[in-house]
């Protein structure tokens, strides 16, 4: 039993110790970005988050009724914990089956990163 417990209390922090990379991590380019709302942003969060994070979602599958991605001031609200969730190597959303990229996660952290433009 002992044993038993101790193997589920590993696989519990495995699974709630994993490390994530935080907003302060990921400078802006010092050149700046061309990513901006229009040409990126928008299209992100419209792909892999306002199902769960749009103020019209019907079903929004636990996700919290503060975050709400609709527009680019909200989502700079939300950045930094957008990108502890979702940008660069932090993969624990959206929660699939459809994940993106990693180049897409990239391009969302430099997006991020530069005060989403």
């Amino acid at each position: 039993m002992r044993n038993r417990v101790l193997g589920l209390l590993g696989s519990l922090c495995l699974w709630s110790c994993t490390p994530y990379t935080e907003l302060s991590e990921e400078p802006c380019p010092p050149i700046g970005t061309e990513l901006t709302y229009a040409n990126f942003g928008a299209g992100f969060m419209n792909t892999y988050c306002q199902g769960c994070h749009g103020s019209q979602s019907t079903d929004r599958a636990g996700a919290p009724g503060d975050f709400i991605f609709d527009t680019v001031t909200q989502i700079r609200l939300h950045r930094a914990r957008i990108y502890v969730r979702a940008a660069g190597p932090n993969t624990s959303m959206p929660p699939g089956p459809v994940d993106p990229p990693r180049s897409e996660r990239d391009q969302l952290a430099e997006w991020l990163a530069c005060n989403s433009p």
